[in-house]
């Protein structure tokens, strides 16, 4: 026998779905563990074999595919708790994340206080160097600038970086020589760039995006890492995917590496079943509603497709992370 899980961690519960290779299914629930999601995921685990009248890794032994919905980064978003994250950015450029576009939530209130930025004033720092629109290099990047600009986040003891070069959409070369520069001197911190995020146009939506990822790739990483280590000592020994806003999967690396991909990665898989329930004939207009102890996420699905987005706010960050983007998915067999 072997079986299929899922599992969707929210703020109040934790779920798990197993399917066996003839369509029977088993539900299992257990109380989220926020201080560790992956304590309360081998919990529902447990809950799912006994269920089944097997041992936990006789369960997860049997099983070749894991599929993970997670709350982790829409959590440390939301919550604050995100990576202290430094940013290195063109000359003259380092405001465009606080300024966002010149628009405020609610516009005519003159009292608003701006959305606080994911990274401090003082640790956004201006290297020199410019890339014109059409991706000729009018300033080359200056690696004195680039080395002093390091070793103040070095000084800050940054957990993640994130690289915003103007233009680098086009051409991403220098983007490119920052992050080599940047890992050979900060070992241990994430580092990202906006050129492998959102390589197009709008800077304040590249950058946003960039800082966001930044800010919630370390907990994302170390997160889906030790659920990994806890499931293989718990016997697994599949592959663990984990479900992106959009509703596709990615293996473990991938979702690391453009962290901020899993917000709302929870709410996607339910609208992505809705998609699956109006191909198999369920109804071509259908409404996908997740109530949970947090919120309550909607979607509709139209002639059998959902309604998509290319960007979102979580916690006054804007995400702007589109489906044909540069993601590398998971190969996905039924």
């Amino acid at each position: 026998m072997s079986f299929t899980i899922g599992v969707d961690v929210g703020g109040t519960f934790t779920d798990i779905v197993v399917t066996d290779d003839e369509g029977e299914t088993i539900f299992a629930k257990a109380t989220t563990t926020p201080e560790d999601q992956s304590v309360g995921v081998l919990s529902g685990l447990a809950l799912a074999a006994e269920r089944l009248n097997l041992t936990t890794s006789a369960l997860l032994g049997g099983t070749s595919r894991i599929v993970h919905g997670t709350t982790a980064a829409t959590n440390a978003l939301l919550e604050g708790k995100t990576a202290p994250v430094g940013m290195l950015t063109t000359e003259g450029h380092r405001d465009v994340i606080e300024m966002r576009e010149g628009l405020k939530p609610e516009r005519y209130n003159l009292r608003m206080t701006p959305p606080a930025p994911l990274v401090p004033r003082e640790l956004r720092l201006a290297v020199r160097e410019r890339v014109r629109p059409d991706g000729s290099v009018a300033i080359p990047l200056d690696a004195g600038a680039l080395d002093r600009a390091i070793d103040i986040l070095a000084a800050a003891d940054v957990r993640a970086v994130a690289i915003c070069f103007l233009h680098s959409w086009r051409n991403p070369a220098h983007e490119q020589a920052a992050v080599a520069a940047v890992r050979a001197k900060l070992k241990d911190v994430y580092v990202t760039a906006s050129s492998d995020v959102l390589p197009r146009i709008k800077e304040f939506e590249r950058f946003s995006t960039t800082v966001a990822n930044a800010a919630a790739g370390p907990v994302i990483d170390h997160y889906l890492h030790r659920l990994r280590a806890r499931l293989t000592e718990a016997g697994y020994g599949g592959e663990l995917l984990v479900i992106l806003s959009h509703g596709g999967v990615a293996t473990v690396a991938e979702a690391t590496r453009l962290a901020a991909g899993t917000a709302l990665s929870g709410p996607a898989g339910g609208v992505a079943a809705a998609v699956a329930l109006s191909r198999a004939g369920l109804g071509q207009n259908l409404i996908a509603f997740d109530m949970g102890g947090t919120s309550t996420d909607i979607a509709l699905v139209r002639d059998g497709r959902p309604s998509m987005s290319d960007g979102k706010t979580v916690a006054n960050a804007r995400i702007a992370l589109i489906p044909d983007g540069p993601y590398t998915f998971a190969r996905v067999t039924a």
